[in-house]
């Protein structure tokens, strides 16, 4: 069974058929296999990500939702048998200071994020897919395996 943490910005661009990388995220969604018991992650970040990108005016424009509604829309993805909220496996912390290590000695916003990304795929054995080739390099670095989303 492959385990697979979905990056915030997949999550958006599986969900909103206006994202940009819709038409990608979907083919690589529709290729995943139902039979082979792949398994789709939230993190709670992700999961949180997801809420406020789905409510917020400047991304979604006319599509914005309210938080009910973004809730729902979440609700949906995690009636999906094959998608879950993965709890913070054993080994995170060690994990993500170890992907911190390359940044530590500068400032780091969105870093922060893909580091913790990068720990936690790494502390639960799981692929990280995302649209990111800054994430998608740094995962390489600290050999998590990562499915690197590309437009089509």
């Amino acid at each position: 069974m492959t385990s697979y943490l979905i990056d915030i910005n997949v999550w958006l661009a599986l969900t909103w058929d206006l994202h940009p990388q819709h038409a990608s995220a979907s083919a690589w969604y529709a290729a995943l296999n139902e039979q082979d018991g792949s398994s789709l992650l939230f993190c709670r970040l992700t999961m949180l990500g997801f809420l406020r990108l789905l409510t917020n005016r400047t991304v979604m424009g006319d599509s914005t939702v309210t938080l009910d509604n973004a809730l729902n829309v979440y609700d949906q993805w995690i009636r999906d048998p094959r998608v879950d909220l993965a709890s913070e496996p054993l080994g995170i912390d060690k994990q993500f200071r170890q992907a911190l290590s390359p940044v530590s000695g500068q400032p780091a916003t969105k870093a922060i994020a893909d580091c913790y990304l990068v720990g936690f795929a790494a502390a639960a054995r799981a692929h990280i897919v995302t649209l990111d080739k800054g994430l998608a390099g740094m995962a390489k670095r600290q050999k998590v395996s990562v499915a690197l989303i590309r437009p089509v």
